[in-house]
Formats: C-alpha cells, sequence, structure tokens
C-alpha cells in the first residue's frame, strides 16, 4: 500500500469487555463532524472472507484450537481484510477504524497462548508486508471489570471470554508492553472511565497525534 495515500488507519485494541466497538462509533462521529471520510471495521472479519473465518475463532468451545492454528486462522482473515477492506478504503482516502488489528493476535496468542514471536513475526510479513497502523489506542481496564462488562453482553462470542483469568492477564500484560516498546504509534487510555470521557480522551489522542 502507498503511503502518498492521504488515508489514515487507526486500531483500537484491549481485552475483554474494553468498550472498543462503542468507541470506535463514538470516535468515527468524531471524525465525520470535522470533515473525514471514515469506515469503521473490525477483526476479526471486516470482509466476507473474514466475516466466515471469525466464526470458527469466537464461537464455541474454548479447547477448539490450538494457539498456532488461532494465528493462522486471524492472519488468513487478516489479508483478506487488508486486500478487500482497508487498503482500497486508504486508497480513496479514508480514515478507517478497526476494532481489534494485529495486536490482538499478539497479545492474545502469543502472549496469551504463548505463540512463539518467531511465527508470528513471520506470518506478519506474509500477511501484511511492512503495513503497520499509524496510531493505536489500547483501551486498558482491570481484568475482572473487562470480564464482569463482557459477560453482560447477549452474543454466542463467548470463546475467548471463557478462558480462564491467568489467560486475560497475561493478554493485559501483552498489550502494556506493545504500547511501552512502541510510544510513537501506542496510546494507552484509560478505559475505567464513563463513556463521555474515554471518548474526549481518545479524540484528544487523534488529535494529538494525526491532527483531526
Amino acid at each position: 500500500m502507498s503511503e502518498a495515500s492521504s488515508g489514515r488507519f487507526i486500531t483500537l485494541e484491549g481485552g475483554e469487555g474494553a468498550g472498543k466497538s462503542t468507541q470506535i462509533a463514538r470516535l468515527k462521529a468524531w471524525l465525520e463532524a470535522r470533515g473525514r471520510r471514515v469506515l469503521a471495521t473490525r477483526e476479526p472479519g471486516g470482509s466476507p472472507g473474514a466475516e466466515m473465518i471469525r466464526k470458527l475463532l469466537v464461537e464455541g468451545p474454548i479447547e477448539r484450537w490450538d494457539g498456532n492454528t488461532e494465528a493462522l486462522l486471524h492472519f488468513a482473515a487478516r489479508r483478506d481484510h487488508l486486500r478487500s477492506t482497508i487498503w482500497p478504503a486508504l486508497k480513496r482516502g479514508e480514515w478507517v477504524l478497526s476494532d481489534r488489528f494485529a495486536d490482538s493476535t499478539l497479545a492474545y496468542q502469543g502472549y496469551g497462548h504463548g505463540l512463539d514471536p518467531a511465527i508470528f513475526s513471520q506470518l506478519s510479513r506474509i500477511a501484511m508486508q511492512d503495513f503497520r497502523p499509524h496510531l493505536t489506542l489500547i483501551l486498558d481496564l482491570p481484568i475482572d471489570l473487562g470480564l464482569s462488562r463482557a459477560a453482560k453482553r447477549r452474543s454466542l462470542e463467548t470463546r475467548y471470554e471463557s478462558l480462564p483469568r491467568d489467560f486475560h492477564a497475561r493478554v493485559r500484560t501483552g498489550f502494556l508492553e506493545i504500547a511501552a516498546r512502541e510510544p510513537e504509534r501506542c496510546v494507552v487510555i484509560d478505559a475505567t472511565s464513563d463513556v463521555d470521557a474515554v471518548a474526549a480522551a481518545i479524540a484528544g489522542a487523534v488529535g494529538e497525534r494525526l491532527g483531526s
């Protein structure tokens, strides 16, 4: 994908119950009010092929896949998502907001399931080349609060939520370590506040890092 595009790619990351979907909608409206053309999408999913893979990953028993298999499925879905949705939108000059991207694979399959970092790097190169988000917002909150919020949702997509608490602790550690390693790309947002306060913090970060 050419860096000459005027589009921007922003990802929202975080553990279960962090409020990413709500904040994607708020950020989309905020950007559109400032004249941006915005596409909101999600992972796994965001394209017809990737949505088919999503069902395999987020529904069913927790023992369905091991970490390596999950990573392969996530990157297969991501490749289709990029080719079908993200890259074309960026070339049109749109701002693309994604509910999860590659950092979730590193946090969940890498830190959570113990996937070899070398495998993650190899799959990243195959699926994404050198493509990366312009900005990543990591919504952080205590594990128990996040799982409590997630449990209130009515959804069949409970496979990851059902994993043990220590798995989610490793995932949270993963996200925070990713942010610490890449401060030029990542901003950690306190997701314990109310929806309006979190939305304001996100808007502030986007405005500061990318302009609005």
